[in-house]
């Protein structure tokens, strides 16, 4: 049940303008009921107040690429090591421990389905907000068919329901089947795989997956349900057929060049750079047991993420934020906004991982700013992240995390006023 909460004497960085000092936010009935600048206190009451002095008041953190279904590091693996049963529980762990990590909303991008969703928004386990996509689509011996190539079975035909899964699909009536099936299922959007990847086993990074015809066919789907397509692609001509077929985000884009940058910011593409999943890999992937021709993939993609990030930048691309870190590593998402911070500053870094992953996700008029009627997804943070963003890495320093308007961890003492 939420509660009515003043926040005193903030720093706030609303993620709309400049940040005020000694301002006053008032949360009342699940969502953010007035601010004051100055020192100035709200005309509404409440029942508890927190001291803000010393503190900054900002949005939940969003993640719009996570895969709360990836257990181990290595995904190629965990689907041989864990029954459902085991699966789920771990999942659940995950999806609890990314709220106290300050992230309010996540986009999975494959792994989760409804399930865990439901589990949430039912009170079964405490989480983010979650919007699932159920398993991804990719073609034979793209990024999403795990087989080895001394493996002839179906794909995935050992593998229990719940974890890292995926849908492999041929052929634009095919996409559209198995899309149309995710969405029965009740995924919030389509994730499809249009180019090859680190962690898959038989393609290249710059491997080219799906046809025009079978994006399109995706975006078909999705958009006669009212939603999306998100797609893994790395190689410029996927990112090109990605864009040209309608879908809303590409997810990672290391090798993207000013070319296909500028096709993305005139159609209003959004990017969802990963730059925390492949650092991680890059320095313990080894350690793990990923095979070193995935590793070669892996330092390939970290050494150019921080050019693509360049590249979108100075091109006007949608820049917003994922992590898309697996297993134990799945523990420090807001990493990723250290590293976009190199790039875009510690504010862009923000700004990505709030305002704009609302915006992509659709949901920019609820969550994403602190703003006068929207829900109250807060951070009540420890010193300034804007002069260290590493701050928002540090569990301690997340003094109260607020969901919906419900104080979910604090760490600070209330008062009645």
């Amino acid at each position: 049940m939420s509660t009515s909460v003043l926040f005193k004497d903030v720093t706030l960085v609303d993620c709309v303008g400049e940040p005020a000092e000694g301002a006053c936010v008032l949360v009342e009935g699940g969502l953010i009921r007035e601010i004051t600048i100055g020192g100035k206190t709200p005309a509404g009451t409440a029942e508890h107040t927190v001291d803000g002095r010393g503190r900054t008041l900002m949005p939940g953190l969003i993640d719009t690429h996570v895969h709360l279904g990836a257990i181990d590091v290595n995904v190629l693996e965990q689907h041989r090591n864990y029954p459902t049963s085991l699966a789920s529980v771990k999942v659940a762990q995950i999806i609890t421990r990314t709220l106290q990590e300050g992230f309010t909303t996540v986009r999975d991008a494959g792994g989760a389905d409804w399930g865990f969703k439901a589990a949430v928004e039912q009170g079964l386990i405490e989480g983010p907000r979650v919007l699932v996509a159920n398993r991804p689509l990719s073609q034979t011996g793209g990024h999403g068919d795990f087989r080895r190539m001394a493996e002839v079975g179906e794909p995935l035909s050992c593998c229990p329901e719940i974890g890292y899964v995926m849908q492999v699909c041929d052929g634009p009536d095919e996409v559209l089947k198995y899309a149309r099936e995710q969405l029965r299922r009740g995924a919030d959007h389509i994730k499809v795989m249009a180019s090859g990847g680190a962690m898959s086993p038989t393609d290249d990074l710059e491997a080219v997956q799906y046809t025009p015809e079978e994006l399109r066919a995706a975006v078909t789907a999705a958009r006669s349900a009212g939603t999306y397509v998100m797609a893994h692609a790395i190689a410029p001509e996927a990112i090109r057929n990605c864009v040209d077929a309608g879908v809303r985000s590409i997810e990672h884009g290391n090798l993207i060049d000013d070319e296909t940058a500028k096709l993305m910011a005139e159609a209003g593409t959004f990017l969802v750079p990963t730059m925390a999943v492949y650092q991680h890999l890059y320095e313990e992937g080894v350690e793990h047991g990923v095979p070193e021709r995935s590793m070669r993939k892996v330092r390939l993609a970290r050494d150019r993420g921080y050019e693509a990030l360049e590249i979108a930048l100075r091109n006007g691309v949608k820049i917003a934020s994922g992590s898309d870190l697996l297993g134990d590593a799945s523990t420090t998402k807001a990493r990723e906004l250290e590293l976009k911070a190199e790039v875009l500053g510690a504010y862009g870094a923000i700004i990505a991982s709030t305002r704009t992953n609302a915006e992509l996700l659709g949901l920019d008029h609820e969550i994403g700013t602190v703003e006068p009627d929207k829900r109250a997804d807060l951070l009540l943070v420890d010193g300034d992240p804007l002069e260290d963003i590493a701050v928002l890495r540090d569990p301690s320093r997340l003094a109260v995390i607020v969901k919906d308007g419900r104080i979910v961890k604090s760490t600070v003492s209330t008062h009645r006023p």
